[in-house]
């Protein structure tokens, strides 16, 4: 198994200052090569207390690449249909270039109306407009004299510059939430597929996973170039009640949040996104007790969490975690302890060394 950070910002000026945050966030991510975990990951986001504190993970991962060598950085994940292709291509060409080649992409088709109707594009488009964006990208990076005839975009014949420093180009993963035709669609494709568990109940979890897994070995991808990331709320603490106490606090912050972010789907309707109406309920009703003991968060003391992981590992395989270590605006402090206390007592057990973020610069990538 593999382990990283998920940055994913919930707070907003109210609760920290901007500079204030993003000091914090690259304070945690050199902490996070130093203490050997594999990647650092962040989101795109708008407006929102809920992520908006990131609407472009280029630019800070661009910072992070600058003071790391060796950890992965993963956009978890980039909206194509809020940023035309060529411009998307070229700066994660960009960003792979500055890191070394340590870059993954993580791509999204986006859920929140609000930002659809601030960038004009209806939701009805996400899903055409994603797989178009995503093919364009993949193109761009691993071709010349590219020539694009899509329904949104057209251009060509163009060659991409700077190529990307992996060839053909990073790995690409595919974001899903509650959609199992996203994830067979990703193992079809052989990309790679970004999932969080808390959304949906550890069997969905597991059929959604076994879809992407079946839909790759179908479509001949090599198994072995697979990769499931798994987000997770995480909250340890020497104490184990001291970590339920505190991760309450912190999801409710969170949730709240959230709640806010996804209002507009209480009078928005979209083809491209069958159940959604039904998550202004679904988050109203996330019980922070209940979510821990279902496995869809990392709480409690080291040796509690060693038996939620061995927990995820059976149920899902060895997979790729993400420990979401800013959630409901944690202090510094506290995402630190959490970090380092998961390296030091929890991530040994499930890695074959502690240097898990080595550099991979020659991956294979998407097939």
């Amino acid at each position: 198994m593999k382990f990283g950070i998920n940055l994913f910002p919930t707070t907003g000026p109210a609760d920290k200052g901007a500079v204030e945050h993003f000091d914090d966030a690259l304070r945690l991510a050199v902490l996070a090569e130093e203490l050997g975990f594999h990647h650092v990951k962040t989101v795109e986001h708008y407006f929102f207390d809920y992520g908006g504190y990131s609407p472009d993970p280029v630019t800070f991962l661009a910072a992070a690449a600058a003071r790391t060598r060796r950890i992965r950085l993963v956009t978890g994940a980039v909206i194509p249909a809020f940023t035309h292709p060529v411009k998307l291509a070229g700066q994660l060409a960009m960003l792979d270039n500055l890191s070394h080649g340590r870059l993954d992409v993580g791509f999204a088709r986006g859920f929140l109306p609000d930002e659809f109707a601030a960038f004009e594009i209806p939701m009805d488009e996400s899903r055409e407009r994603f797989e178009e964006g995503v093919e364009a990208c993949e193109r761009l990076w691993a071709g010349e004299d590219v020539v694009f005839s899509g329904r949104f975009h057209r251009f060509g014949p163009v060659t991409l510059l700077p190529r990307p420093a992996q060839r053909p180009h990073p790995r690409v993963l595919v974001a899903a939430s509650i959609t199992p035709e996203s994830c067979e669609a990703a193992g079809r494709a052989g990309r790679g597929l970004m999932l969080v568990p808390s959304i949906n109940k550890p069997e969905r979890t597991r059929e959604m996973i076994d879809l992407y897994r079946r839909a790759r070995a179908e479509a001949g991808h090599d198994p072995a170039t697979g990769e499931v990331h798994l987000s997770y709320g995480s909250y340890l603490h020497e104490d184990a009640a001291a970590a339920r106490e505190l991760g309450r606090g912190y999801s409710a912050h969170t949730n709240a949040k959230m709640v806010k972010a996804v209002s507009a789907w209480a009078h928005t309707s979209s083809g491209d996104y069958e159940g959604y109406r039904r998550i202004v309920a679904k988050v109203n009703s996330a019980n922070f007790d209940k979510q821990v003991d279902e496995g869809k968060a990392l709480v409690g003391s080291p040796e509690q969490v060693r038996a939620q992981v061995r927990q995820i590992r059976e149920w899902y395989g060895d997979c790729t975690v993400s420990l979401q270590v800013i959630s409901g605006n944690m202090p510094h402090e506290e995402s630190e302890r959490t970090m380092r206390l998961f390296a030091r007592e929890v991530m040994p057990e499930f890695t074959a060394t502690a240097t898990a973020a080595a550099p991979e610069s020659e991956a294979v990538l998407t097939g």
